[in-house]
């Protein structure tokens, strides 16, 4: 049994680098067999380690990534990211990044497939015909274009993929509650700041200390008192900022405090998502709704520095929804990753 496996199981002592690094050897090489992953994983999924063995894990993952093409960061950009778990709700963070950059943030969304929901926000750019991204520069020339970007699996340790296949034909999916709340922090992207939403599911201290001793960007948690993993206008939510800092809103201090998640529900069927999703990001499916999706993006605008005070940050994503044009981008950004089709050459006489 490899050490790595033998000290999460034991829970005595941190999980070192040097140990993770001897894991991932091994993976890459073919020598660790699928009952062995398979138990790392089901460890990781049923009780998350401390938080220095997670930035131990992290670290060994950071130092195999291979050189990045960009060579600056992308100054003024955020991350929109969230832990999944909770009540189930549309895809709020998905329409608060789209509100946001509407409102001009520059914004990137990484997120993935459904793992704990019914539909993720992958699985819904697809229903919508928006494309991921596939490097780091058509990245870049998406933000330039758009505003937003929703970066694809290039982001994230190719030994997550190494993982998969080793642990095939078993699906990933009963790993989701380790997957989701280390998703946030294994996303390599070079943005200034990065809002994470953390469900009740996600142990929000372990997340707390791992944000702490990240160095490449800013980090925000945010939580509230129901358990989802979203900033909601009728619950009690904290922003965990830097240094400690706390952020606390309350119902009714930035837009009013009624509703309840029978506003926030997902579209009946997985088909009608997108239309359900356009009809938030248009301010049609309810007070509640556009208030939910515009305190979310709020937090994406004062957290790039776009603007420094709550309230003036509320309004100007509340106008991103009231003139159409949180609406109108997301279409432009689907019109933009339809395939073209060639124009047929006209014969002359």
């Amino acid at each position: 049994m490899h050490d790595a496996l033998t000290g999460l199981l034991e829970q005595q002592a941190p999980v070192g680098r040097e140990t993770w690094r001897s894991w991932w050897d091994q993976l890459g090489d073919g020598r660790l067999d699928k009952a062995e992953v398979v138990a790392l994983l089901a460890s990781l999924a049923s009780r998350l380690p401390d938080h220095q063995t997670l930035r131990h894990l992290l670290d060994s993952l950071s130092e195999r990534r291979p050189a990045a093409t960009v060579t600056t960061s992308w100054e003024g950009t955020v991350n929109v990211v969230g832990t999944g778990g909770g009540p189930k709700t549309f895809n709020i963070s998905t329409a608060s990044a789209f509100v946001a950059a509407a409102a001009g943030v520059k914004v990137v969304k990484t997120g993935s497939r459904a793992y704990t929901s019914s539909l993720g926000s992958v699985d819904l750019l697809e229903r919508l015909g928006v494309r991921l991204t596939s490097s780091y520069a058509q990245t870049e020339d998406t933000l330039a274009a758009h505003g937003i970007a929703f970066a694809g699996p290039f982001v994230y340790p190719a030994q997550l993929t190494r993982l998969a296949r080793t642990v095939a034909p078993y699906s990933m999916k009963p790993f989701g509650r380790f997957l989701n709340a280390l998703g946030p922090f294994l996303a390599d992207l070079p943005v200034a700041a990065q809002v994470t939403g953390v469900s009740a599911a996600a142990p929000l201290d372990t997340l707390r200390q791992l944000a702490a001793t990240t160095t490449t960007r800013r980090i925000w948690l945010t939580s509230n008192d129901t358990g989802a993993d979203e900033l909601l206008p009728f619950a009690t939510n904290t922003v965990h900022g830097e240094r400690s800092l706390a952020r606390i809103i309350r119902p009714g201090e930035l837009t009013p405090g009624d509703g309840s998640f029978g506003d926030l529900r997902p579209a009946s069927e997985p088909a009608a998502a997108a239309g359900h999703f356009l009809s938030v990001l248009s301010g049609t499916a309810g007070r509640v709704a556009t208030r939910t999706v515009c305190l979310g993006a709020a937090a994406l605008v004062v957290a790039c520095g776009l603007r420094r005070d709550w309230p003036s940050a509320v309004a100007l994503a509340e106008g991103a929804v009231r003139s159409g044009e949180a609406h109108d981008l997301a279409r432009r950004v689907a019109a933009a990753s339809a395939p073209r089709t060639r124009t047929p050459a006209v014969a002359h006489a």
